[in-house]
């Protein structure tokens, strides 16, 4: 039986499940998820009145989040700040290193990666409807990070924090959700996987490990 084969009878978790292989699939899908993160990192415009630009980032770990599964979400986001603050000129604006008061969006680019795969792993990526909750959930947990971290490098206010770290980026952030929030099912409906998997619900090859999910 093919790789594929056995894969379609066990049903995938995520929608990299969907690939034959295993240990090296999940470190091109890792490496390849950084990568693509900090592609969109560099569609960067820096703003007057903030330390923290308008990026393409969010849009890219929406989408590892949910079709990587959380480990292997949390993995590639975790490359990325590590191998960003080693010298990979992938940050913002081709930045590296620490790169101060907007670093704290960088961490939660990996909590949110993590919250968004593990959600979408109980099939809340598999329609929009569902699908728009867990983006919504993944940009709040990148912006308590962001904003946290902003107020405490400047020492400013949290309303100030708010204004500058918040504000400028939401309307943005709202369409890159919206357009997350719609890729993921479109995706499931066109592998034939439209079906959603509720939550909790695992059989002898849908659990963690058991359907390649690493």
């Amino acid at each position: 039986m093919s790789d594929v084969a056995a894969l379609r009878q066990r049903s995938p978790v995520v929608l990299a499940d969907l690939l034959p292989g295993a240990l090296v699939r999940d470190a091109i899908l890792v490496v390849g998820a950084a990568g693509f993160v900090g592609l969109l990192a560099q569609i960067s415009i820096h703003l007057s009145f903030t330390p923290v630009p308008i990026t393409g980032q969010t849009l890219g770990v929406l989408l590892a989040g949910t079709a990587l599964g959380w480990r292997r979400a949390g993995a590639a986001l975790a490359l990325y700040a590590v191998a960003g603050l080693a010298g990979v000129p992938w940050f913002a604006g081709h930045a590296s290193g620490y790169v101060g008061a907007s670093f704290g969006y960088v961490l939660g680019f990996i909590a949110a990666a993590i919250l968004c795969g593990y959600l979408a792993q109980r099939g809340a990526d598999r329609s929009v409807l569902r699908s728009v909750p867990v983006m919504i959930a993944g940009e709040v947990v990148i912006y308590a990070f962001g904003v946290t971290w902003l107020a405490l490098s400047l020492h400013l206010s949290a309303s100030t924090a708010i204004s500058e770290g918040f504000t400028p980026f939401v309307a943005g952030d709202a369409i890159k959700a919206a357009i997350a929030a719609g890729l993921l099912p479109a995706a499931w409906w066109l592998t034939g996987y439209r079906r959603s998997r509720p939550a909790g619900e695992a059989g002898s090859g849908d659990r963690d490990g058991e359907a390649g999910v690493s």
